[in-house]
C-alpha cells in the first residue's frame, strides 16, 4: 500500500513539473515581461497627454474665457486619457502566446 502510493505521489510530481514547467537553476521568472513593460509606458504617456490637452487659462474675474469650452479641454483630452487607463488594464493583462508549447510536452508517461 505504501509502495503505490509512493508511485501515484511520484506521478503527480511528475505531472506539476510538466504542467507548471519548473525554472531552470538560478532563472527567476518575473510575471511582467519587457513588453508589458514598454505597453504600460505607452498608456502613461497617452494619460499625460490627455491631461495636457485639459489644461488651459481658467476664468478670470469678471471677463469670460471662451476657451474654457474648446473640443480638445472637453471631448478629445478626457478621452485620450481614459483610453490610456483602459489601455493601461491591458497591458498589464497582455501575456505573449508561447508558440513553443506542443501536445507532446503536455503528455505525462507513466
Amino acid at each position: 500500500m505504501i509502495k503505490d502510493l509512493k508511485i501515484d505521489m511520484a506521478k503527480e510530481v511528475k505531472k506539476t513539473q510538466v504542467e507548471n514547467k519548473p525554472v531552470e537553476k538560478g532563472k527567476v521568472s518575473y510575471p511582467l515581461t519587457k513588453i508589458n513593460f514598454i505597453l504600460m509606458g505607452i498608456c502613461l504617456l497617452l494619460i499625460i497627454i490627455g491631461f495636457w490637452l485639459m489644461t488651459g487659462d481658467a476664468n478670470v474675474g469678471e471677463t469670460f474665457n471662451k476657451n474654457l469650452f474648446e473640443s480638445s479641454r472637453v471631448t478629445t483630452g478626457p478621452i485620450i486619457a481614459f483610453l490610456g487607463f483602459v489601455l493601461m488594464a491591458f497591458a498589464i493583462i497582455y501575456r505573449k502566446k508561447d508558440n513553443k508549447h506542443t501536445e507532446d510536452d503536455t503528455n505525462v508517461t507513466e
